[in-house]
């Protein structure tokens, strides 16, 4: 059984590769590694691991975690630019890619090939493209949907905190609903323009575009330019990964 921690700015996302399957375990906020030891979720979920593969965008995390790590005494594999198999890096400083997007890339290429894009709803609204080559090239980064909604209330006196839902509405009746319109159909047209714009750089009109991170599915309603939906991409990668590293 492996192990695999996805280590983000907000939450560590986890799960297990265990007879061939990915199974989730959910997840955990990110500071609670600051306590030096593993949190009680990852923990029970998976009491003794045989194998440990980690990737994060958080440093200071991935120490403390490390250490928390140790007593298990199981190989610890950590994702990062020169441990990346099964996609090829063109990029000029491959050092400053987030791990998770290499994860992302590499697990989108072993489904669909090249070209292929994957978005991420975390943070950040994150996209990741692999060439008809099979390199990752590049992305674009925007601020997630949170990240938005909540930076127009902690900037704004009248603008209330919202949760992030689907809405029909396109003229907002109230301050909460203009910007749940703003956020969902907005960032949907944010998603329908960059992916035309890939579909012209990258020259293809069937590109193959996967969603994963927490709005993923929401997002992906009405709209057909998202090819898949997989919450599981980023820990299908990390797995990939550490099994391409063994051989």
């Amino acid at each position: 059984m492996v192990l695999l921690l996805d280590i983000g700015n907000t939450h560590t996302h986890f799960g297990v590769a265990a007879r061939g399957r990915i199974l989730a375990g959910g997840e955990v906020p990110t500071q609670e590694w600051r306590s030096a030891s593993i949190p009680e979720a990852i923990r029970r979920f998976a009491p003794s691991p045989e194998h440990i593969a980690l990737c994060s965008v958080v440093p200071s995390a991935t120490k403390i975690a490390r250490v928390a790590l140790k007593p298990w005494k199981a190989p610890l594999f950590q994702l990062d630019h020169r441990t990346t198999r099964g996609v090829g890096i063109d990029y000029p400083k491959p050092e400053t890619i987030g791990a998770d997007r290499l994860a992302n890339a590499i697990a989108a290429h072993a489904r669909f090939g090249g070209p292929v894009v994957v978005v991420g709803f975390g943070t950040a609204v994150a996209f990741d493209i692999v060439s008809r080559a099979g390199n990752y090239v590049g992305g674009i980064i925007a601020p997630g949907l949170s990240a938005m909604t909540s930076y127009l209330h902690e900037k704004t006196a009248l603008l209330p905190r919202i949760e992030i839902r689907d809405t029909k509405a396109i003229i907002g009746k109230s301050t909460s609903e203009a910007m749940l319109i703003g956020a969902v159909h907005g960032y949907r047209g944010l998603i329908r323009e960059l992916v035309q714009e890939l579909k012209r750089e990258l020259g293809g009109k069937h590109l193959p575009v996967i969603a994963t991170g927490g709005y993923a599915r929401l997002m992906a309603r009405r709209l057909p330019e998202i090819t898949a939906v997989d919450p599981l991409l980023t820990l299908k990668g990390l797995h990939l990964a550490w099994k391409l590293n063994q051989g």
